[in-house]
């Protein structure tokens, strides 16, 4: 039976998003700090890196792993596909580059038009302005019965818990405070209600907390 799943990290104080971007570093450094763990595993270093044989292999990598399992189809927001920073190229195809880590269908939404785009790899990138229950109806059709994964941002990810469609939750809390930015819980008040709990502990600190129906 397909589910609705959404993998992110965030800070100890609830945080997705950090604020400390300069033209200088785009991501800043307090991503690289949340992230770290998560970029860090084997898992991501072959996935996203194409990097074979590096990488560490424990509690982080599981959950890494587990991230991209039977996974048919994938939505996320334009922020997270980069067209807030390359609004006005045609030829922007992403941050990943010809190799994604996708193979699947990805659908983007965006209030602005724009062609689809079919990578090399299979990855096939989609572009929607629709409420999160139409996308949703378009990914679980192109899924084929696998699992439909809310790939972020955090404002995307907001959008689907307040629609109440998320069948699993995963976070991987990095032990950081970061202070602000955009606080994945605000407003979701009794979320958890309805949803089963479970929490596992990395080596490094990293709490990995699910929710799951």
């Amino acid at each position: 039976m397909m589910a609705v799943r959404v993998d992110l990290n965030i800070s100890l104080d609830g945080y997705a998003t950090t604020t400390d971007q300069t033209p200088e570093n785009p991501f800043g450094e307090d991503w690289a700090r949340l992230v770290e763990p998560y970029v860090a595993t084997r898992t991501f270093q072959e996935r996203v890196m194409h990097q074979s044989g590096t990488g560490t292999t424990g509690v982080d990598d599981k959950y890494a792993a587990a991230n991209f399992e039977g996974i048919g189809a994938e939505i996320m927001g334009a922020g997270m596909f980069g067209l807030h920073n390359f609004p006005d190229d045609p030829d922007w195809k992403g941050w990943w580059g010809d190799e994604t880590p996708f193979h699947y269908p990805v659908f983007v939404l965006t209030h602005t038009p724009r062609p689809s785009i079919d990578m090399p790899d299979g990855t096939r990138f989609e572009f929607l302005s629709a409420s999160p229950q139409d996308a949703l109806e378009r990914a679980a059709g192109a899924a084929a019965g696998q699992d439909v994964r809310i790939g972020g941002g955090p404002t995307v990810v907001r959008e689907f818990l307040e629609a109440g469609l998320v069948d699993r939750i995963h976070v991987g809390v990095t032990p950081i405070l970061l202070g602000r930015g955009i606080h994945l819980w605000e407003g979701l008040r009794g979320l958890e209600e309805g949803y089963g709990a479970s929490a596992e502990a990395a080596e490094n600190g990293v709490m990995h907390l699910t929710f799951s129906r």
